[in-house]
């Protein structure tokens, strides 16, 4: 018997039903590494796929406002970018899913700060990006 997957906030597994939607992933494409600007241009088009560096209590602590704490570039989470802004201080921002439910931060969301001086993005944003295509 088949087992539906599960992520770190799920406590239980269950069978398979075959009644769940089924994503065949043919291809995907990579964005540039180390390249915020790169990866402006995928998420304008598309959620994409990041890891980031979230071990550190910055992170995982993070309550408010856009993210500019402490972290590296051990890549250890994956999360989507779903968008990009600009706060109201002038702080540009890149829009992320997180994966750890809608009670973490903002919805499941956080902004964290976007055009760092580090090539990698804050907590390594760009640097192992991609999204699916057809």
């Amino acid at each position: 018997m088949s087992t539906v997957g599960l992520n770190s906030a799920q406590t239980s597994m269950a069978p398979c039903t075959g009644s769940e939607r089924k994503l065949l992933m043919r291809r995907a494409v990579v964005v540039p590494a180390n390249s915020e600007s790169a990866l402006l241009k995928a998420v304008a088009n598309q959620p994409v796929s990041v890891a980031i560096d979230a071990g550190g209590f910055d992170f995982q602590f993070y309550s408010s406002g856009v993210f500019t704490g402490q972290c590296g570039t051990s890549l250890d989470h994956g999360v989507t970018a779903v968008g990009y802004g600009t706060s109201s201080d002038g702080t540009k921002y890149w829009l992320v899913k997180n994966s750890w439910g809608t009670g973490w931060v903002e919805e499941g969301y956080i902004t964290m700060q976007r055009d760092v001086d580090a090539k990698e993005g804050l907590c390594g944003i760009a640097m192992e990006a991609s999204y699916p295509t057809a």
